[in-house]
């Protein structure tokens, strides 16, 4: 820690590092304004100290992790991972590939990244199906996922982490997934039973993409690495170019507000 890290009123987090938050929070005895460059903030809400205000970086993350989830269910549908390792063993492994034309995609937590998704999907001829924690005009609710769970090709995870997604992807909500079908976790990865992940894609019934894992980094040796049917990014979705310049902005405009004595965005008063 700094010398003089009690005076600090502004703390704003570095993107994907392992912290002591509640030592660094602890310490921050004037700190008023927690700004963090992750739409998640679910590793500081515990720690906030009595009056300090908790704002997320929603939106900075909206295109690159957006265009992460067509890149990686393309690929998985259009099986690239296996291409490649063909390639590298200079083998012509000619057969057809699914398509994601024609497929229905099921967004569960349609929020900023969800809209961003519906828009980068629309050329692709698909039917799109949203799922937020309420309903809404052309949002179901949650509790209408286990129905349409049975009728996605594929099935994105955007949902933040609190305790009610905690673990939602289970057993039984991966036994409701049409055979064939795709998950795609651009979530956090403790949405998603790891154990039950594995036996589902060990019998080759589902398959899945993956930016966040349970647990995080995921060790070598664990049996995700070489289970069938997945592709494993290191959390790499929203760290792009794009994603830099716009939490910058998003500083920028935030710290205006707080020195003028202006309402704060993004500012989080529940669980997100």
């Amino acid at each position: 820690m700094p010398e003089g890290i009690e005076e600090v009123e502004v703390w704003i987090p570095p993107l994907l590092t392992q912290l002591d938050v509640e030592g660094i929070l602890g310490a921050m005895t004037s700190v008023r304004l927690v700004q963090t460059v992750t739409a998640g903030v679910e590793q500081y809400r515990p720690y906030l100290p009595k009056g300090a205000v908790l704002c997320n970086a929603r939106g900075v993350h909206d295109a690159g992790t957006a265009e992460w989830a067509v890149g990686a269910m393309i690929a998985v549908l259009r099986e690239f991972p296996g291409f490649v390792d063909a390639q590298r063993a200079g083998e012509w492994t000619y057969h057809h590939t699914g398509v994601l034309a024609d497929s229905t995609v099921l967004i569960v937590g349609y929020g900023s990244i969800g809209a961003a998704l519906d828009r980068r999907l629309e050329p692709f001829e698909v039917e799109v199906v949203r799922v937020a924690r309420s309903a809404r005009e052309g949002v179901h609710g949650m509790d209408e996922l286990p129905a349409l769970l049975p009728e996605a090709d594929v099935v994105v995870l955007l949902v933040p982490a609190t305790a009610a997604t905690a673990g939602m992807v289970d057993a039984a909500f991966l036994a409701r997934m049409k055979d064939g079908a795709v998950l795609v976790n651009a979530a956090r990865g403790g949405v998603v039973d790891t154990d039950a992940l594995v036996a589902e894609l060990k019998t080759g019934r589902l398959r899945a993409a993956l930016d966040v894992t349970a647990p995080e980094p995921l060790p070598e040796g664990h049996p995700l690495w070489s289970a069938p049917g997945v592709l494993i990014t290191p959390h790499v979705a929203g760290s792009t170019p794009a994603s830099g310049r716009r939490t910058l902005r998003l500083i920028r405009a935030q710290i205006g507000r707080y020195v003028a004595g202006e309402p704060l965005i993004n500012v989080i008063t529940d669980s997100y």
